[in-house]
């Protein structure tokens, strides 16, 4: 289906969160679901879905947060939602790292840590490297593993990781692993298209 959303999916949703996204969504061209943010997440998948359908702009970068619930909470619910919905396209995840009582964790594809730099091994809340290659632990991944996501990246406490990824700065570390995602799916490329469908763009 041409016309589905593009979306990206995020597993935290906290005030610092919130403004960091906001930010890199109006950098990237994008769209922001602000009311999908919440510690915990208070909307259903029906309502978010209605939200991305209404945003302007692709891609739409939306929150969930199960504010440390363990198991399926509200967050990862409504996550599970919109992932599987078919009049969407999820362009790829960011698996939040943050320290659980019970440490649930997902598989991710790469992370990127502090620095910015892509990394096998899992990361803390931080953004530090962690021993275990290829997972995170946080907060709202336990359903990640069950989903057919195309790539998941994981990376430390959004908009924080030691004030290295501030909104005051540009959360540049959200940035990055949002616009590794757009890189890797196709997404420019795709917009080109729609552009001009002679371009043939190489990146």
């Amino acid at each position: 289906m041409e016309n589905r959303r593009k979306v990206i999916l995020i597993t935290d949703g906290d005030e610092y969160a919130r403004r960091a996204v906001e930010m890199v969504a109006k950098e990237i061209g994008g769209r922001c679901i602000s009311t999908s943010f919440g510690n915990p997440s208070n909307h259903s998948g029906e309502e978010i879905l209605s939200f991305i359908k209404q945003a302007k702009n692709d891609p739409v970068l939306v929150m969930f947060d199960d504010s440390g619930f363990v198991g399926e909470g509200n967050g990862e619910n409504a996550l599970k939602y919109i992932a599987t919905h078919p009049d969407l396209e999820v362009l790829g995840v960011l698996a939040v790292a943050s320290r659980t009582r019970r440490e649930e964790w997902t598989k991710i594809d790469v992370a990127i840590d502090q620095d910015g730099e892509l990394t096998p091994y899992g990361v803390d809340k931080y953004g530090i490297p962690e021993m275990e290659l290829g997972r995170v632990n946080g907060d709202t991944v336990y359903i990640l593993d069950e989903l057919n996501l195309p790539l998941v990246v994981g990376i430390g406490d959004i908009g924080k990781m030691g004030k290295k990824d501030s909104y005051e700065k540009g959360a540049p570390i959200t940035r990055k692993a949002v616009e590794y995602i757009l890189e890797r799916s196709g997404f420019y490329e795709q917009q080109d298209r729609k552009e001009d469908p002679n371009i043939r763009r190489t990146r």
